[in-house]
């Protein structure tokens, strides 16, 4: 079986990644194709068979040569059947069949699990994780998602919306709206969209002197890395907003981390990019609001993966959630 590849899939709302991964977690061939959302998304798992077969063809492959197919979609999702509940950017409908779909389409047997758990799991197969196998990842992009890993294994609860990190309450009342109909979510405030809200916000206040609003004057728009390369460069009104993200945050994981004690939190996705000028932030706040124990034995670090993350979660799902290999 050593000489088999596995197929991981990261589905997104405008792009798939896919990848011909071997048993040991390393990358043979990779590439993406746009998510077509049309017609209530029926045309996703068609483009993605299509696409493997196309693919092996160009690499003079077969298709005995393959083990099966993880996918990361966006979601809750039920572990067991492989139903995905309530995507609207996707098309579908409430209980969408995904793995009943995707096997039909694919001839190969399927798992599907929400994309931030393939992720987290990314991380600890081959990434920053090192082989933790009690860790918690937080994916800071365009919203917030999360994986939490316990004893080497998601952490589904019992509707598959567990971890679902960005939807912790930050500001208990009142708080900006969140896509998910709640107010004061982490998601608001922690995300990148959340960062250049909290900006514009202070912005708007015509006496603070900030040099971001040379950006919003000349661009129209100002975007989470404009903040944190402002930040960088010591602009009084970036740090704040900083400061207030890097709280909420800190917080945030250092509930979740006294409730689970894990081994490592690592931060991934666009935000977490900002590098040092957060992570300092986060980790400072994390210090004062932990358990002592928690504190010392929980280590905060950057995910390494980047977008190969979600590829070889979704891999590690076929090969770890079937009797294939």
């Amino acid at each position: 079986m050593a000489d088999k590849w596995l197929v991981g899939v990261d589905l997104g709302g405008t792009t798939t990644k896919l990848a011909f991964i071997n048993v040991y977690g390393e990358i043979i061939h990779k590439w993406e194709i746009p998510t077509d959302n049309s017609d209530e998304g029926k045309n996703i798992t068609i483009n993605i068979a299509k696409s493997i077969d196309q693919t092996l063809e160009e690499l003079d492959a077969s298709k005995s040569k393959l083990l099966g197919i993880g996918m990361g979609a966006p979601g809750p999702v039920n572990l067991a059947t492989g139903v995905v509940y309530k995507t609207v950017n996707l098309g579908w409908k409430d209980h969408y069949p995904l793995k009943d779909l995707l096997e039909v389409e694919t001839t190969l047997p399927a798992v599907i699990d929400n994309d931030a758990n393939c992720a987290a799991l990314g991380e600890m197969w081959k990434g920053a994780g090192n082989g933790a196998k009690d860790l918690v990842c937080v994916t800071l992009g365009t919203g917030v998602g999360g994986g939490v890993i316990a004893n080497g294994d998601i952490v589904q609860g019992v509707s598959g919306a567990a971890g679902e990190i960005g939807h912790i309450t930050s500001i208990p009342f009142g708080g900006a709206l969140c896509g998910c109909g709640k107010t004061g979510c982490l998601e608001t405030i922690a995300s990148a969209t959340g960062i250049v809200r909290l900006a514009n916000e202070r912005l708007g206040d015509e006496e603070i002197n900030s040099s971001l609003r040379d950006i919003l004057i000349s661009n129209g728009k100002i975007s989470a890395k404009d903040v944190f390369d402002h930040a960088r460069n010591g602009d009084e009104m970036a740090l704040k907003v900083l400061d207030e993200v890097g709280m909420h945050l800190g917080l945030a994981l250092a509930n979740i981390a006294n409730t689970l004690n894990p081994e490592k939190i690592v931060l991934g996705g666009g935000v977490s990019k900002a590098g040092d000028v957060l992570l300092n932030i986060v980790k400072s706040n994390f210090e004062k609001f932990a358990f002592p124990r928690v504190k010392e034995s929980t280590n905060i670090t950057l995910a390494t993966l980047g977008n190969d993350a979600g590829v070889i979660g979704a891999a590690w799902l076929i090969k770890n959630k079937t009797s294939l290999i």
